[in-house]
């Protein structure tokens, strides 16, 4: 029996990922598809220029205009759709980075420990002391504002708690019976990663990564709304930041698209990941689901 079969009954194994979720998990899987679908299709769902003014300032929404314009008279529908793939994007290359890289961290520190794992711990220690908005605020501030600076900044920052959780699993199997005899009987490192630790420790680490994406999703809408991100990529929360800068917003009925709607997509999608990353936990460790 390999790792796998011991994390994850077989009647449930055997079941599509779809009919394992819940009710809230599936509704959070089809938005997010629903978010990346408008993303990746928005040059075919705007008919106006996210950039350039399409109508008058200010518009309220209408049949032209489905969510008004901006003070420049610039669609805000075209705005959120391009913006989408701000979002997703910085969400997506900051938890691929910092859930690969603190996975790896993790299953080197647990595996070989010695110094290793000690200075790896130390590390770790001190990054989750450190007050990690202030920090990329400064480095934001400090590289200039661009996508990558931010996914980078982000990714620097984020992998410290899949890390620890990475270790502290690897550090339980490699005590398992199963694993000393293998190791007895010649198996090498890379044999032993691929068909024993692989198995149980990607569900944890694709759970880590849904996690992160939410909150590198919610960092960078925070750093672009206090001015630090890419003024030339229309995210939503660069969106916000112009709403707020614009002198008696909320003595007009402006807020109630300019504001509204960037902040109604961004919580939708940063609430679909919270739900999708719940039922992902339960389904990688069945004692949640228990408790």
């Amino acid at each position: 029996m390999n790792g796998l079969e011991m994390t994850y009954p077989a009647t449930r194994r055997s079941l599509p990922l779809w009919h394992m979720l819940s009710g809230s998990g599936k509704l959070a899987l089809l938005i997010l598809l629903l978010m990346a679908g408008v993303a990746l299709a928005a040059p075919l769902l705007c008919r106006h220029s996210h950039r350039i003014a399409s109508g008058p300032a200010l518009a309220a929404p209408s049949l032209v205009h489905p969510m008004g314009t901006d003070e420049l008279g610039v669609d805000l529908w075209a705005q959120i759709a391009y913006g989408a793939r701000i979002s997703l994007l910085v969400g997506a290359a900051t938890a691929l980075l910092a859930g690969v890289g603190g996975a790896a961290v993790g299953i080197v520190s647990g595996y070989q420990g010695g110094l290793a794992d000690r200075l790896t711990m130390r590390l770790i220690d001190i990054l989750l002391v450190l007050p990690d908005l202030p920090v990329m605020i400064v480095l934001a501030a400090f590289f200039g504002p661009s996508v990558t600076t931010i996914i980078v900044v982000l990714a620097a920052f984020s992998w410290t708690a899949t890390a620890r959780i990475i270790r502290s699993r690897v550090l339980i199997l490699k005590e398992r019976r199963y694993i000393k005899a293998a190791e007895l009987y010649g198996a090498g490192t890379l044999y032993l990663l691929r068909r024993h630790f692989l198995p149980e420790i990607f569900p944890l680490a694709a759970v880590g990564m849904i996690r992160l994406a939410g909150r590198a999703i919610v960092a960078e809408a925070g750093l672009s709304f206090l001015g630090l991100g890419d003024p030339t990529s229309r995210s939503w929360g660069l969106i916000m930041h112009h709403a707020l800068s614009f002198k008696g917003i909320y003595y007009t009925d402006f807020w109630k698209w300019w504001l509204v709607f960037p902040w109604l997509a961004l919580t939708l999608v940063v609430t679909s990941l919270a739900l999708l990353g719940r039922d992902l936990e339960k389904l990688a460790d069945p004692r949640i689901g228990r408790s």
